[in-house]
């Protein structure tokens, strides 16, 4: 049987929770429902949401490419300082976006540290570009990752590794048919989160990529520009990206956000 809940604490949950729902239940009694899916179908919102689309999802496998190995290195290796480490990699977590984006234009800017170079040596120009917003977006979007796949690396059985390498399989091979299978639950998981964090990125897009229509113009810009000439097309944007942050957190509910009953 379980106890009676004092007020004291029930009060400030039920505020609390209102707090938090209201203004998405405004959202949605403010939508033009009415004009909604014309307003969904235009081409302005059609780009945004393509865009955001694409490079959401580079940034990801950017992420994916980078951030496994660098998990398995904070999880797995012996390498000095490690804690330091660990504190660099989620310093974006607690970092402005928009710093975030200045940093990035200091470095791989035309005059940055590195993009001088890419621009001289290669021509290559990343600020202002696609690419640039995939960049912003990985930026700000890997330590997801990272700290799901290195929890899930420190919680995984280190015998089956041992075992394997007793029977002869190299480190790689190892990696490959015994980490990686007995990790991905938390490799998915720290995938979606990536995806969806890239997804709803504004600040550093906006200070390393700029905001051009049809090249860096992703949903959450959109939502910021057309509060300004059209608010029944941010409200349409905006209803768009909590419904794909109710199904990330649908999809990830029996890892993130279950609990006993």
């Amino acid at each position: 049987m379980r106890s009676r809940l004092p007020v004291v604490l029930v009060l400030p949950a039920v505020v609390g929770l209102a707090f938090l729902l209201v203004p998405l239940a405004g959202l949605l009694i403010k939508a033009p429902w009415a004009t909604l899916p014309a307003q969904l179908f235009s081409q302005e919102v059609g780009q945004a949401l393509q865009l955001s689309l694409i490079c959401a999802s580079l940034a990801t496998i950017v992420c994916l490419v980078l951030g496994v190995p660098l998990a398995w290195l904070l999880a797995r290796s012996d390498l000095p300082g490690r804690g330091v480490l660990r504190a660099l990699v989620t310093v974006p977590l607690v970092l402005p976006p928009v710093v975030g984006g200045v940093a990035l234009l200091l470095v791989l800017g035309r005059r940055g540290v590195v993009g001088q170079y890419l621009d001289q040596w290669f021509g290559i120009s990343l600020p202002f570009t696609t690419a640039g917003v995939v960049l912003a977006e990985a930026f700000v979007a890997m330590p997801f990752l990272v700290i799901s796949v290195e929890g899930a690396l420190r919680a995984a059985d280190p015998r089956f590794e041992e075992a394997a390498a007793t029977l002869g399989a190299s480190r790689w091979l190892t990696f490959r048919r015994v980490t990686l299978p007995s990790v991905m639950p938390g490799v998915v998981a720290g995938t979606v989160l990536c995806w969806a964090r890239a997804l709803g990125e504004f600040g550093a897009t906006i200070t390393f990529a700029g905001n051009f229509p049809g090249k860096t113009t992703t949903m959450p810009l959109a939502v910021y520009l057309a509060l300004e000439t059209d608010p029944d097309a941010a409200i349409v944007l905006s209803i768009v990206l909590l419904l794909v942050s109710v199904a990330v957190l649908a999809g990830l509910r029996d890892k993130w956000i279950s609990g006993p009953s």
